[in-house]
């Protein structure tokens, strides 16, 4: 499927599974943050909206604008933390390399690399949304 022609419809009628909606201040920035700190890929950015690609996992970004007429929307704090309690795993991302690209990406790194007793290397970096993103390797 090409993300960037693909009609809202066709695209909206292809998802299946799990989906993940993230509601953002500023899709293009949070697209900036992403392509830079963990190497994804975002297709179809717009002010209001983007599909976001890590490896063959998809999920997608939106304004929160575009939640105008859903319940969520009067559920978001003013202020971030957004996503806490959150932790989006991204299992194929070096926790040492994000490390280095998080804080010039605007990014806070919560926790530096170290191994935990479920095997794997982990390090925690808060985007400015408010979600905690875990670049994970196994041990």
């Amino acid at each position: 499927m090409d993300y960037e022609t693909v009609s809202a419809e066709d695209f909206g009628q292809s998802l299946r599974g799990i989906g993940l909606n993230l509601l953002v201040r500023d899709v293009p920035r949070q697209v900036a943050f992403l392509e830079a700190v963990f190497g994804m890929k975002g297709h179809r950015v717009s002010a209001d909206f983007a599909i976001m690609v890590y490896g063959d996992q998809l999920f997608q970004l939106h304004s929160d604008g575009t939640y105008h007429e859903n319940p969520l929307l009067t559920l978001l704090p003013e202020n971030p933390p957004r996503g806490a309690g959150l932790e989006i795993r991204l299992y194929d991302s070096d926790p040492e390399d994000v490390c280095a690209r998080a804080e010039a990406a605007g990014g806070m790194i919560l926790q530096l690399p170290s191994d935990r007793p479920h095997g794997l290397r982990e390090a925690y970096v808060l985007c400015e949304n408010g979600y905690a993103w875990v670049a994970s390797r196994s041990l």
